[in-house]
């Protein structure tokens, strides 16, 4: 039985949604940052780590350097993992959860690089119990990447582009429900219920914000883009989540304006 669960990142997009599903299923959460909560901690410096770790049974690792300065996504997600799986280890912790993107393994994008041998460093472990979801990319994402561009005259997609968004709050389901279990190992990947082009992302976009742009695609060159012109980080097999783009941008635009 699950006694307390310590998620690293929990303040973050996916940590904000995940964090109260468990607490309503009767977990004791323990909430980790760098800028303080229930454990303030760093994993790139490692401060404060050891003790956040400390009387949990489970983790699960939510966070990422993506966001911070160049340099923080090699010293957050992957020497962090490290530097986390080990203190978990002598801990005695009974299972981490990490949470993964489709595509990982595929695309050479050096975030996805440094999320693969994050996973690599879990996968190796053999004293503590371990499961890894990959997901799309969250509808929250791709939001954020058009009001980005907002200012500018026009929206620039990338051509021959397409995406899986997903909810962010059903993947905090399928994780609160990991948690419960125990260790599973590699899952099943989790994708959205769609594949739309940039194009129709952006279409509907500016549709529920109420915007007026041109769309300009635009080709890119070279072996990440290639990557995702193949659709290495789709997961057709896998579209199990259930809130669509167009369901998402109304629910969220009736709520706030872009």
């Amino acid at each position: 039985m699950t006694s307390t669960v310590l998620v690293t990142g929990g303040t973050g997009t996916l940590g904000r949604e995940l964090v109260p599903r468990l607490r309503m299923a009767g977990v004791q959460v323990r909430v980790m940052s760098r800028h303080g909560c229930d454990a303030r901690a760093d994993l790139a410096s490692g401060v404060g780590l050891a003790r956040a770790v400390e009387g949990c049974d489970t983790i699960v690792h939510l966070a990422t350097g993506v966001r911070r300065l160049h340099g923080a996504v090699h010293a957050v997600d992957v020497l962090g993992t490290q530097r986390l799986m080990r203190i978990a280890e002598t801990c005695n912790v009974q299972h981490v959860v990490y949470i993964s993107i489709v595509g990982v393994d595929r695309i050479p994008f050096a975030y996805y690089r440094a999320k693969r041998e994050a996973e690599g460093t879990i996968e190796q472990q053999t004293r503590v119990g371990w499961s890894i979801l990959r997901t799309t990319q969250f509808h929250d994402l791709v939001d954020l990447y058009f009001r980005a561009l907002r200012w500018l005259p026009a929206l620039v997609v990338p051509s021959a582009t397409f995406c899986q968004p997903v909810d962010v709050g059903e993947v905090s389901d399928r994780l609160c429900s990991v948690v419960l279990s125990g260790p599973c190992g590699r899952l099943a990947d989790f994708g959205g219920p769609q594949i739309l082009s940039a194009n129709e992302l952006a279409r509907a976009w500016l549709a529920a914000t109420g915007r007026r742009r041109h769309i300009v695609q635009v080709s890119l060159a070279g072996r990440v883009a290639a990557g995702f012109r193949a659709g290495h980080h789709t997961t057709p097999c896998h579209s199990d989540g259930q809130v669509t783009w167009h369901e998402w941008l109304a629910r969220t635009y009736q709520r706030r304006s872009p």
